[in-house]
């Protein structure tokens, strides 16, 4: 219903726009569009990408520019969560008011090419490859993963992993899928075995996130040590999510040292639905680095299972919206390079900010309407100084309502965070911060991509 009622609004638009349009102005894929889609559109859209189908030549192009108008009007695609009005970030995927219009003028001009002799051996840059060169190690997942066609979302804790000759220092960690249709995003940390060997490390690749919390998983993946202990573990070291770019932080910033054995650590494997069985073979491409980590990278999670409590407990009862918050004061002086907020399925606002010590706001994130399906660690243009004794506060508002078209409950039921649980059915509210402790001048550092 919602569907065609979306299609009913756009074709009234469309004989509105028709019969008052005083566009002069003949655009053309070479000169208007192209660089709108392959901005916009083509780090998903392209041979291999996440997209079902490519729009990297004008031909791709320009037999669905019906399609692409609908989709652009409606704001249904570039897919971006996070409000440009409140604060930006690093590769935004949004569209001007200017750009939906010569996108939608463009189809009813009959979509001409121009000159599109220098677009023919385009290529989105998807890979650190094309920056870096060639890896100087892949680490596969010991065997690949299945997925039945049953259209379900599914949720995996997985290890991967490796040896070396002697301790190394790592510069970047790249994530890679043979089957991009599947994987919708990662989150994955390195742990590494420094004074004491893995028990069984070889063993459990796969767990099901949806029956485990972060503890249960970790034992049933053998993940700790001979002692029972935990390895070390360095946060963030590789996120993926369809259309985010290769990136590649400012000389200095980031990377890290490996002991001999060690394993790249996916808390969060998401695996989009599928409609007939299939299989998945990850892999990550590792760079070295002969200086040693002289920033390593840092986190803070506000909320659950973090250092903050969520305020009032995180119940949601059936036929409920209900507004949450988390907050905490720094205890010293930091500087945030990305945020990354996270909720499950009932999840419908987010908003996070900071109140500086003399009482300043500074907008962090805010997302209006949210999508599970698009998270997203975004990138601050700049570091961001955040000095002791600032407060960092989180607010939330959750839809368990038959109104939430994603609740996935028919009558609504008790949602609950169930202590940090990571099944989708159940509830989180968290603010991951990827961050340095701050050095003079650190919010004169842009952290441009591949720079």
């Amino acid at each position: 219903m919602a569907v065609l009622l979306n299609n009913i609004l756009f074709y009234f638009g469309l004989l509105l726009l028709l019969s008052c349009s005083q566009t002069t102005k003949e655009y053309t894929f070479a000169e208007d569009i192209a660089p709108v889609i392959f901005n916009n559109c083509s780090t998903c859209h392209h041979k291999g990408g996440a997209a079902p189908f490519a729009m990297v030549k004008y031909q791709d192009v320009a037999k669905r520019a019906k399609m692409i108008a609908h989709v652009t009007q409606s704001g249904y695609m570039p897919p971006w969560p996070a409000d440009t009005e409140y604060s930006h970030f690093i590769g935004e995927k949004t569209l001007t008011d200017s750009e939906k219009s010569i996108l939608l003028d463009w189809y009813l001009q009959g979509s001409p090419p121009g000159d599109t002799a220098g677009f023919e051996n385009f290529k989105p840059t998807s890979s650190l490859r094309n920056t870096l060169g060639e890896p100087d190690l892949v680490v596969k997942a010991t065997k690949p993963f299945f997925i039945p066609g049953d259209n379900k979302d599914r949720f995996m804790v997985a290890k991967f992993p490796f040896e070396l000759g002697q301790d190394t220092n790592i510069r970047l960690v790249e994530f890679v899928t043979d089957n991009n249709q599947l994987v919708h995003h990662i989150n994955a940390h390195m742990i590494s075995y420094t004074n004491y060997k893995a028990n069984h490390l070889l063993e459990t690749p796969f767990v099901n996130s949806e029956f485990h919390t972060d503890s249960s998983a970790f034992y049933a993946l053998n993940i700790p040590l001979e002692n029972g202990s935990f390895p070390l573990l360095s946060p963030s070291v590789s996120n993926y999510l369809p259309g985010v770019e290769a990136f590649v932080y400012p000389e200095g910033i980031g990377g890290l040292r490996v002991a001999k054995q060690s394993a790249i650590l996916v808390k969060d494997f998401h695996y989009g639905p599928s409609p007939k069985d299939d299989w998945e073979h990850s892999y990550f491409n590792i760079y070295f680095d002969e200086q040693a980590p002289k920033r390593p990278l840092q986190e803070l999670i506000l909320g659950t299972q973090g250092v903050s409590q969520v305020e009032p407990p995180l119940v949601i009862a059936p036929n409920q919206v209900k507004y949450f918050s988390t907050d905490y004061t720094l205890e010293q002086d930091i500087s945030v390079l990305t945020l990354n907020p996270h909720m499950h399925l009932i999840g419908k606002q987010f908003k996070a900010f900071a109140v500086l010590p003399q009482g300043d706001t500074i907008p962090l994130v805010r997302i209006k309407d949210w999508n599970f399906r698009w998270q997203y660690f975004y990138t601050l243009p700049k570091m961001l100084h955040l000095p002791q004794g600032t407060q960092i506060r989180v607010e939330a508002i959750y839809d368990n309502t038959l109104n939430n078209m994603d609740n996935p409950f028919n009558p609504p039921q008790f949602i609950t965070g169930q202590n940090g649980s990571m099944k989708t059915s159940d509830e989180m509210l968290q603010l991951i911060i990827t961050y340095l402790p701050y050095q003079t001048n650190d919010e004169l550092i842009e952290l441009s991509p591949n720079e």
